[in-house]
């Protein structure tokens, strides 16, 4: 997937520097950067505006549903698949890689499912986090540090994993 990166802003969380791209007043990307990121912006957008808004409060704990539009066209039709029903996943709520392979009619797909999850360009947004393995543990996750990082989101919305 090509990142357009000609207009981001970067900022602190209590899970590192966030950066969010955008083309054409739609989030294409975020990515959660290792905490000696640095915090900033290039371009001007108001969806960017808008997303560190929303993000700045859900970290704060005051927002549990964003508004802000979001491009999810660069994909795989299979991944789009997957991050559709992810994006369907509320706030302080789990699902399994296999209960996504039900939702999308692929029941035997639990592992595409699970590559899919990992190539999630908007996460927070799509959240990826609320994913978990098949027993309800706690599996892989690629923003920030990795694990830590999706214990902090699963903890901040009020969730638990198996380790």
């Amino acid at each position: 997937m090509k990142i357009h990166r000609d207009t981001w802003v970067a900022f602190k969380t209590p899970i590192g520097i966030v950066r969010v791209f955008a083309e054409n007043e739609k989030v294409t990307f975020i990515n959660i950067a290792a905490s000696d990121a640095k915090a900033g912006s290039v371009g001007n957008s108001q969806v960017l505006k808008t997303a560190e808004k929303e993000l700045t409060q859900y970290f704060s704990g005051n927002l549990t549903k964003f508004t802000f539009p979001v491009d999810l066209s660069h994909g795989t039709e299979f991944q789009k698949s997957v991050w559709k029903q992810i994006a369907k996943i509320p706030f302080g709520k789990l699902k399994t890689y296999k209960d996504i392979a039900d939702a999308i009619g692929k029941p035997k797909a639990a592992r595409a499912v699970g590559g899919a999850v990992g190539s999630n360009p908007i996460p927070l947004v799509v959240g990826c986090h609320r994913v978990l393995g098949a027993s309800g543990k706690i599996t892989g996750y690629s923003g920030g540090d990795g694990l830590p990082t999706k214990r902090w989101l699963l903890q901040h919305e009020g969730l638990t994993a198996k380790e």
